[in-house]
């Protein structure tokens, strides 16, 4: 049996499966779970020379609060056992700490407790390993900052803003731990760049959900070949080439989301997948292909018409970097009070408009109207029915797009300025991969 594509319940089962007598093809029942305990793994790690989030592991209430300060703020906790990040949390201090736990504390059950790399870039490896050798088939660097779902992030493949230190040292990494654990087939990795330095968040020795992804951005089939190794052939006989991802084009992954079809759906993504399903987007520069799969995807971003920003604090030094291409593209620009000073301090004409609490004239009457044609809220957080779910939900029920991070923000409005120069050149897979259809 094989069970290293229908993503972590065969990982599972694969213990029990074995005990019944089932032949397991390809990666090891203890390289699985070497790679799923978070004790083993970590100690491979630290015999690799590879750094890590710091981590906790708590059986009790008392546990996570004693543990949480050794970890440092801020955390991302969850319980242990679940699928899509479901109730995965990001908190920031002990208060936080003691209002998740009160919702998914259960006796008896592990809390796990992680330093949360925030602002960090986080990037996803898919690569195959033969238990001799490993080669790497795709980097991926997440549009959205750490802290998104991987399912729910937009990817691009290859990275576009990593320099070539930094992608040698994920290849080798990659490699120490693909042979350190013994993956016989595919493996992913996600990584997390901080302040210059690479972080390993997880290794899952499967197909991940960016397989399908990546095999159609580089024209060879992964899941094929990873077949063929589980079945005894080694890498060398494959015939795969060396760099897999040095194409004349770009290739983006966005999440197809369901907000418009729940009442009430909040559109703030964070640790807890929400994705429903993914698109594709293919051009020869990253702005163009994010703006095609952003049409895919359903949410086509606007050529013209009222952008309105409303940003954290922590995010107000970079929305220059939204609001300047946006304005230089004939949109007009509209902020509450503390975006438009900051926008207006950067030297962008900005206009203020009230907050919901302020009365009308505020931002929703305004997107009602179908005056404003793109949203860009990033927020402080979930929960309460604050301005920002209110902002977000009428953007929605209008069907106006509406990114909830200053990364996604930035990669829209470079999209929307290439747009402007013109019509996109239309590209086929079969076009781009004539050179490997042969494998």
């Amino acid at each position: 049996m094989i069970v290293q594509f229908g993503g972590q319940t065969p990982l599972k089962l694969a213990h029990g499966l074995e005990q019944a007598g089932v032949t397991i093809l390809g990666t090891s029942v203890d390289a699985i779970d070497l790679a799923e305990d978070r004790g083993r793994f970590g100690a491979l790690l630290d015999s690799l020379g590879y750094a890590a989030p710091p981590y906790a592991t708590a059986r009790s209430v008392d546990e996570a609060i004693a543990g949480a300060p050794e970890v440092g703020w801020p955390l991302l906790v969850r319980p242990s056992y679940v699928l899509g990040g479901r109730a995965m949390e990001i908190v920031y201090d002990l208060d936080g700490l003691h209002d998740y736990l009160s919702r998914h504390a259960r006796d008896g059950r592990e809390i796990f407790l992680d330093r949360f790399l925030e602002n960090a870039i986080e990037v996803d490896v898919d690569a195959l390993c033969d238990g001799e050798d490993v080669w790497i088939g795709g980097i991926m660097q997440h549009v959205e900052e750490a802290g998104i779902h991987s399912g729910d992030s937009a990817c691009v493949l290859p990275p576009h803003s990593l320099g070539p230190d930094m992608l040698d040292t994920i290849r080798e990494q990659t490699r120490g731990i693909a042979l350190g654990l013994g993956v016989v087939g595919l493996i992913n990795v996600q990584y997390g760049i901080h302040a210059g330095e690479l972080y390993v968040i997880e290794a899952n020795p499967r197909a991940s959900r960016t397989v399908p992804f990546v095999s159609k951005a580089i024209g060879l089939p992964l899941a094929k070949m990873a077949c063929r190794l589980m079945l005894g052939e080694k890498l060398c006989d494959l015939g795969l080439p060396a760099d897999p991802m040095g194409h004349d084009h770009v290739s983006v992954k966005e999440a197809v989301l369901p907000f418009d079809r729940f009442e009430g759906a909040d559109a703030i993504l964070g640790p807890e997948m929400r994705s429903t399903g993914e698109v594709m987007g293919i051009a020869r520069d990253f702005p163009t292909a994010f703006a095609k799969a952003q049409a895919a995807a359903g949410a086509p971003l606007p050529q013209q018409g009222t952008v309105f920003i409303t940003v954290t604090d922590s995010d107000k030094s970079g929305v220059h970097g939204i609001a300047g291409p946006l304005y230089d593209a004939g949109f007009r620009v509209v902020a509450t009070a503390g975006t438009a000073q900051a926008i207006r301090g950067m030297g962008v004409p900005c206009d203020s408009i009230n907050k919901i609490a302020e009365g009308s004239p505020h931002v929703v009457d305004l997107i009602e109207t179908g005056e404003v044609t793109l949203v860009i809220n990033t927020p402080t957080g979930s929960g309460a029915r604050t301005d920002g779910y209110e902002i977000r939900r009428a953007a929605i029920a209008r069907g106006i797009p509406c990114l909830t991070t200053l990364s996604g923000g930035t990669a829209a409005a470079r999209a929307i300025g290439a747009a402007a120069r013109g019509q996109a050149e239309v590209l086929s897979l079969q076009e781009l991969h004539r050179a490997t259809e042969a494998v």
